[in-house]
């Protein structure tokens, strides 16, 4: 999942980076509206984190901007204001949860994974298909209760395929989300193929059933047989 950190406290913003990073999220940071409204016109993301009170925009206005470019990210209103009448705001422009500092790092976590379960439809963690069982919090991939060894790339990819499921996704949202903005030094063009073909071996070691499909020309998708 990919996110859009904009916070001009910048101990705080790398706190909440360095954190999420490890949480296998991707993490833009922007300490200005100015340098966020150019982020949301040119990258995809699943979640933007904002603090109201920037140097230069209102953030209630960022979020009406920003929702001509991202319609489906999904807006956590951070913020040393903790009155009613700027969370009703905030909601009535369009945000989908509200957090007032100071507030735990672990609180976030658990309403960006709420968040991420209403998204994708999911009323559990816990995806299953065939006989596999997919836990979206604990990173982990199982059949039949025996873990099946996926690289965090791998995984990555397959989560998100998986929580895009029936949706065709071409090889630019892949590298986006998984790879961020910034790619790898030793990124190549090739590694979404690469990966896919991976996964595929590693999931036909338990069940033969193939289901990433390959849309020619498109991209790929996932689907149960």
């Amino acid at each position: 999942m990919r996110i859009l950190i904009v916070e001009d406290e910048k101990s705080l913003a790398e706190e909440i980076a360095q954190f999420l990073r490890k949480e296998h999220f991707n993490c833009d940071l922007a300490a200005t509206g100015k340098i966020a409204s150019e982020l949301l016109a040119v990258n995809p993301y699943d979640f933007v984190l904002l603090d109201i009170g920037l140097p230069d925009y209102n953030g209630l206005d960022l979020i009406k901007e920003a929702k001509s470019f991202n319609a489906d990210a999904y807006f956590i209103v951070i913020t040393a204001r903790g009155e009613l009448d700027d969370k009703l705001k905030g909601f009535q422009t369009g945000a989908d949860d509200y957090l007032a500092k100071p507030f735990s790092i672990l609180e976030l976590h658990s309403r960006i994974q709420a968040i991420t379960r209403r998204k994708f439809g999911q009323s559990s963690s816990v995806i299953k298909f065939g006989d596999f069982s997919l836990d979206i919090n604990k990173f982990q991939l199982l059949h039949a209760e025996v873990p099946v060894n996926l690289t965090k790339k791998e995984y990555d990819l397959l989560s998100y395929l998986i929580l895009n499921k029936g949706r065709v996704l071409d090889r630019l949202q892949l590298v986006e989300h998984i790879w961020g903005s910034f790619y790898e030094d030793d990124f190549d063009s090739n590694y979404i193929d690469v990966h896919i073909k991976n996964i595929r071996k590693k999931l036909g070691e338990f069940d033969p059933a193939n289901y990433i499909k390959t849309v020619r020309g498109l991209g790929y998708k996932f689907e149960e047989n």
